[in-house]
């Protein structure tokens, strides 16, 4: 087991350094890359509708995730009484931005499209930092033919808007654009809450899709475990993370606040829940729409850093643990 200590190399405390996520290697050649996770930035918000800003976002998150790297080996967690996050159960590397082509949503879909494909063939997990919600959609593409998905969704927003005014790929699109894609089998869908973009028609056909909508008082009413029986086995699962999906009186950097929202250990133990029963099989993640400028504390990408830090630890430890089993 690793020592957790500071006796060897450089100190490399939080605001030394550049703003890697987590403080970990650069990889910007991706034909070299050699990682079991790697962070990709996708900062497009040109899919927003009302406030833009989450084109900062990974910027905003990779600044907050160096608080939680001081350059020891491992995170010991009290609770669990494990050690996560060791170099020997997970290598993490930063990967850099997709390009994004200012006013040009198709050729900066098609970039993160490419960036995301070319990470999975290098067979590393993407983690990918919005951007808004749009960029869901050509991540979850560039998983096609590596099916059959399904998709866990976080959220205060449906996010089910079939077209409008010939918008196909915005903020409110990208859960429909994914229920078209022949890889992803289902979908479960929490937090939905509140007057919001979606009307009746949108509900219904997320249904027909295979879609499973949870409130959060649904949520909270389940339990944990409650809502874990109600997500399907899956030969794999896809997590995709609104930031509103959370009470703004915890992330009030976002674009669209939504009051009523989760609050932390409601996400995380049912991220954690799942990892452990499927023993891993969470092939990718996004976490989106966090808009830095509206939160001058920072307490809202700091939520985000520390939900994906948490998030990759638990499913490498639950890989871990399952190889152990077999």
């Amino acid at each position: 087991m690793s020592s957790n200590s500071y006796e060897n190399g450089r100190l490399n405390l939080p605001f030394v350094g550049h703003c890697t996520f987590a403080k970990s290697p650069v990889c910007l050649d991706w034909e070299k890359l050699d990682a079991d996770v790697a962070v990709l930035g996708a900062p497009n918000d040109m899919g927003t509708q009302w406030r833009s800003g989450a084109r900062f976002g990974p910027r905003g998150i990779r600044e907050a995730s160096t608080l939680f790297s001081f350059g020891h080996s491992g995170a010991y967690d009290f609770e669990d009484d494990v050690m996560y996050l060791q170099q020997e159960d997970v290598r993490i590397v930063d990967v850099g931005d997709a390009d994004i082509v200012h006013t040009d949503m198709n050729t900066s879909n098609a970039n993160i499209e490419f960036a995301v494909r070319k990470l999975l063939d290098a067979g590393a997990m993407p983690v990918v930092l919005g951007g808004d919600h749009s960029v869901h959609a050509p991540v979850i593409k560039a998983f096609e033919g590596r099916g059959p998905i399904h998709i866990i969704h976080f959220d205060a927003h449906l996010d089910f808007v079939d077209e409008r005014h010939g918008v196909r790929f915005g903020h409110g699109n990208p859960l429909r654009r994914a229920s078209e894609m022949d890889h992803i089998v289902g979908m479960t869908q929490m937090g939905i809450r509140n007057v919001s973009s979606s009307n009746r028609s949108d509900y219904n056909a997320a249904r027909e899709a295979g879609s499973n909508i949870l409130s959060v008082r649904d949520v909270r009413r389940l339990g944990r475990d409650g809502v874990l029986d109600l997500i399907p086995e899956c030969e794999s699962y896809y997590i995709t993370i609104d930031i509103d999906g959370f009470d703004p009186s915890i992330a009030p950097g976002t674009g669209t606040p939504s009051h009523g929202g989760f609050q932390y250990y409601e996400v995380l133990e049912i991220i954690q829940g799942l990892a452990n029963r499927s023993q891993g099989r969470i092939v990718g993640m996004d976490l989106v729409e966090v808009a830095p400028a509206y939160d001058p504390t920072g307490m809202t990408s700091i939520l985000a850093a520390q939900l994906l830090m948490n998030s990759i630890g638990f499913v490498f430890h639950a890989r871990k643990q399952g190889k152990q089993q077999r």
